[in-house]
């Protein structure tokens, strides 16, 4: 889930290097942190949040097949 989140937001943003993600298991869910740049954080989220709602729905058909539960955080 991690590199998947990762590759995904480093081809979005403007400065790749800065992208961070962390992973954190909290009881039976899988919590995943986005990390990026502050310029970078509305080329993540999108217009009314589509990019960032593509981004969850593609972890949360990723974990089906897992029988996990994930949330993915976007922070700055």
């Amino acid at each position: 889930m991690k590199s998947l989140v990762e590759h995904i937001a480093k081809a979005l943003v403007d400065e790749p290097d800065e992208v961070r993600v962390t992973e954190q298991q909290e009881g039976d869910t899988l919590c995943i942190t986005l990390s990026v740049h502050p310029n970078d954080v509305g080329k993540v989220i999108g217009k009314q949040g589509r990019t960032a709602k593509a981004m969850r729905s593609l972890v949360y058909a990723a974990a089906v097949p897992e029988h996990k539960r994930v949330r993915l955080d976007i922070v700055d």
